[in-house]
């Protein structure tokens, strides 16, 4: 019964998401339309790339190949987070014309990727490509809270209800301890959702597209649909009121604000210019250590059933139960939401992974791991929407391009270093997932721990509460 539960949840979710996506006249409606048409061109130009350098990463791949292939997911964002991070911030305008930029320029490289695919002019336009994929990734993570509040005005002027959120919860200030209902995660866990969904509805036509006319034929297909984002990007036109201007961003400092007393050592703060919440940064440190987890259990898996000797059908399953897992998780975020703020959200994905990866080392066998690559995936689906909802409540509207820039580059950082520790080292799939239950359970520990120091404490004696 509650797998059944779920699942009719899911189906709840993805059909008010799709009913979001079908209403145009919202803010939010026009953001989600382009959600789903950047990540179906994302799904399409990785089916078209298949078997290249940037996504071959098969069990059987050589390790200075799966090395190479890390490292290149890290380079896009030293483009984005230095260079183009403060250009997303320069005006409300700009974050628009970057999304538009996103999806053009991918429309303009796919062609030319069609013409080179066999030629070494291929690499610095697939690099290219995920730059721009980057970028669109960081700059709508800084789009959310303006959609947001955009489609609440629209919604309170209009005099009717939002369709899975009322009005006013946005119209009010977010609080610490996440008393608003659904809050920002809720936004962003559906429109991961609906970019999952796209993916997944993309890549049908993709295949065909791939038996029939070859990666050149995929990728012309692809430059239709990135075209298609940039037209529905061009769209997401934002209501403007009274000081909505932010073309001169500030550093986010409140000189009456104790939050903001005694944070200029902190190399965190400082190099977000004192942007940073307390309740950011610990939420960083404990999605990164998620997103690390991901990553070591993709490649301790590929190793690891590899060594085995085990079917590759076996990876397969892997990879399916991590996705049914994310679709899980994204449908669990708008519930938990109503039970707990995001730092508390937080924290449950960090425990639940701990505690399962500590089950799974002891019953061991191959059925367990894929249990807990499910887990994960439902603890990382649940993670990032929280820990971009806390991005998008503390970090000053003016400066959330940079922050997410410098963010996503941690993450990513994070993930690739724990993929990189089953390639270098040899490791059986037991020891592997005590090294994931000591490190999720440390995790654990350490964010109540920093909460408690840099939040709850410090709160209580600047504020009496």
């Amino acid at each position: 019964m509650a797998v059944r539960a779920r699942i009719v949840k899911l189906r709840s979710l993805a059909a008010e998401a799709l009913a979001d996506l079908f209403d145009q006249e919202t803010p939010f409606g026009r953001l989600a339309l382009v959600q789903v048409l950047m990540l179906a061109g994302d799904t399409l130009v990785t089916i078209s790339l298949a078997g290249s350098l940037f996504f071959s990463i098969s069990p059987d791949a050589a390790k200075s190949k799966v090395l190479l292939y890390l490292l290149l997911t890290i380079a896009p964002f030293a483009v984005v987070s230095p260079f183009l991070g403060p250009l997303i911030d320069r005006s409300r305008g700009s974050r628009r014309a970057m999304v538009v930029c996103s999806a053009v320029g991918r429309a303009v490289l796919c062609p030319f990727m069609a013409r080179d695919i066999h030629s070494l002019a291929l690499f610095p336009e697939a690099f290219l490509i995920l730059v721009l994929s980057k970028l669109y990734l960081v700059t709508r993570g800084a789009l959310v809270p303006e959609i947001a509040a955009a489609d609440a005005q629209v919604a309170a002027e209009a005099g009717v209800e939002m369709g899975h959120l009322a009005a006013d919860a946005y119209l009010t200030e977010p609080t610490i301890d996440g008393s608003t209902e659904h809050g920002l995660a809720g936004w962003n866990a559906q429109l991961t959702l609906l970019g999952t969904l796209a993916g997944f509805a993309a890549s049908i036509p993709g295949v065909i597209l791939l038996k029939l006319f070859g990666a050149p034929g995929v990728l012309l297909f692809t430059a239709v649909v990135f075209l298609a984002g940039g037209v529905a990007a061009w769209r997401l036109h934002l209501p403007r009121g009274p000081g909505d201007e932010i073309d001169e961003p500030d550093d986010g400092l409140d000189l009456d604000d104790p939050w903001d007393a005694g944070w200029d050592d902190d190399p965190d703060v400082a190099a977000l210019r004192r942007a940073a919440h307390p309740e950011v940064v610990l939420g960083l440190t404990a999605n990164s250590l998620l997103r690390g987890i991901a990553g070591f259990l993709v490649f301790l898996l590929a190793f690891g059933l590899r060594r085995s000797h085990a079917p590759l059908w076996w990876y397969g399953l892997a990879l399916g139960s991590s996705g049914v897992g994310a679709l899980i998780g994204l449908s669990l975020v708008p519930r938990l939401r109503r039970l707990m703020g995001e730092p508390a959200m937080l924290l449950s994905c960090l425990l639940a992974v701990g505690i399962g990866a500590a089950g799974a080392a002891y019953v061991g066998g191959l059925a367990i791991q894929m249990a807990l690559a499910m887990l994960v995936g439902i603890a990382g689906a649940v993670g990032q929407p929280s820990f971009d909802a806390l991005t998008q409540q503390y970090v000053p509207v003016a400066a959330q391009g940079r922050a997410f820039a410098k963010f996503a580059t941690r993450q990513q950082l994070l993930w690739v270093i724990g993929a990189v520790i089953p390639v270098a080292l040899a490791m059986p799939l037991v020891d592997g997932d005590v090294l994931i239950a000591v490190i999720a359970g440390l995790g654990a520990a350490l964010y109540v721990v920093g909460r408690f120091n840099r939040v709850t404490r410090p709160r209580r004696g600047g504020r009496g509460r």
